[in-house]
């Protein structure tokens, strides 16, 4: 995969990809903070001060922010994750310098005024109260939850009520500046532009921007066999069941995603044939992975009848055991193979999938891989190779997140 990397005397990266079949350029400031990297006071922070920044610095306010991008027809937003933030654009390649501009004042200059900052103190409240009604939100909650218990990576992005209420001026200012240098950020850009015009223009917004490097703490996590209830007296019980994964950058991430597709993954998948299709029990049912610096998980998700939860946690149960027993069939292979390669192919059609892809994987430290080889990696997996990374992540212990009218008391068979 052909892409341009510079790292500026101030340890800010830039790293760009060409697309000359387009018009437009996808850039984005990725930031190597996230949830996890807060203190107990700090709970909530990252995801706040993503909100913040847009509110914008001395010399740009948030009407100027909004108003400037709107005038170009730029599409604009931002995303905080627990390990890391980013902040993006997409446009016209002719206003790249614009949105370089703009993004590198909210980076580098946030104002923070009182004003603002209780203002949209009630918007993350109100964006807490709104996930908090949604039950399959509060359900990856408990599970997650329910798997890291202590570890850093257990907490809520959005913080809670309590800890966005009781939070400072001082906090957030304090937070950003030691989380928010060149040295933690990668600015990453597709489509139309040319590498050496935007390293000089990054360069001339942020060269001198300064800041050390940004320490994280690799911790394991302990995983017991654990039941997180929320009990509610809804219509459909919301379930996610599953156990520790791989971390980000293992080798064998790309035979759980086969894995994963087999059990999960599309409507030719195991579990939407035995729970939807077949037995009806389910409209939403699939299986999904979420890696990270230290350890990961392997889940699934399925929204039934209260009344049939027990069958659906024993079916789970039962496609797993097979899956580690038995292996998948060649016919499961070669469609999951294919389905995963197009799926990457489509991924990749448009600017803003391909900035996505080369921002996290710089920051992260993920190999970067052409589709070439990355369809290479997939076609060369085995059935020894599925078969081993299936009884690596869906042997346990095992976690259940759940809402519905329950009890855990209720579930505490199911994993063990």
């Amino acid at each position: 995969m052909h892409y341009d990397l510079t790292t500026l005397p101030n340890g800010l990266r830039i790293i760009t990809q060409q697309m000359s079949s387009v018009r437009s350029v996808a850039i984005g400031c990725w930031v190597d903070t996230g949830s996890r990297d807060e203190e107990p006071v700090e709970a909530g922070t990252s995801h706040f001060l993503e909100h913040l920044l847009f509110k914008g610095s001395e010399r740009l306010s948030a009407r100027a922010i909004s108003e400037a991008f709107d005038a170009v027809g730029a599409r604009n937003n931002a995303f905080t994750s627990k390990e890391y933030t980013c902040y993006w654009a997409r446009l016209r390649s002719a206003d790249l310098p614009l949105a370089v501009d703009i993004l590198s004042e909210m980076l580098q200059r946030p104002a923070f005024r009182q004003k603002e900052i209780d203002s949209e103190r009630h918007v993350v409240l109100e964006e807490i109260n709104m996930n908090e009604d949604d039950p399959t939100d509060v359900a990856h909650e408990q599970f997650v939850t329910a798997l890291w218990g202590g570890h850093p990576l257990a907490p809520p992005i959005l913080g809670t009520r309590d800890s966005i209420t009781a939070m400072t001026r001082d906090t957030i200012h304090n937070y950003w500046h030691r989380r928010y240098t060149p040295k933690s950020t990668v600015v990453a850009a597709v489509g139309d532009l040319d590498h050496d015009a935007l390293v000089a223009l990054v360069a001339d917004h942020m060269g001198d921007w300064e800041g050390p490097s940004v320490a994280r703490s690799s911790l394991a996590p302990n995983i017991e066999p654990r039941v997180s209830v929320r009990h509610r007296d809804t219509e459909q019980s919301h379930i996610v069941f599953g156990a520790e994964g791989l971390t980000r950058g293992d080798d064998r991430r790309f035979a759980v995603t086969v894995a994963n597709h087999v059990l999960g993954g599309g409507m030719s998948s195991r579990l939407f044939r035995e729970i939807r299709e077949d037995r009806g029990l389910a409209y939403a049912v699939h299986a999904f992975r979420m890696p990270f610096l230290d350890t990961g998980s392997s889940a699934v998700y399925v929204g039934t009848t209260p009344s049939q939860t027990f069958e659906v946690l024993k079916l789970i149960r039962t496609e797993l055991d097979k899956i580690m027993a038995d292996g998948i069939t060649e016919e499961e292979l070669e469609r999951a193979k294919g389905n995963i390669k197009g799926s990457l192919a489509l991924s990749l059609e448009d600017t803003n999938g391909r900035m996505t892809q080369l921002g996290r994987q710089e920051l992260t430290g993920v190999e970067h891989l052409s589709v070439d080889e990355t369809v290479a990696r997939i076609e060369a997996l085995t059935h020894e190779d599925i078969l081993d990374a299936a009884r690596t992540v869906y042997a346990g212990p095992y976690v259940l997140g759940l809402v519905g009218p329950f009890e855990e008391s209720d579930f505490v068979e199911i994993v063990q």
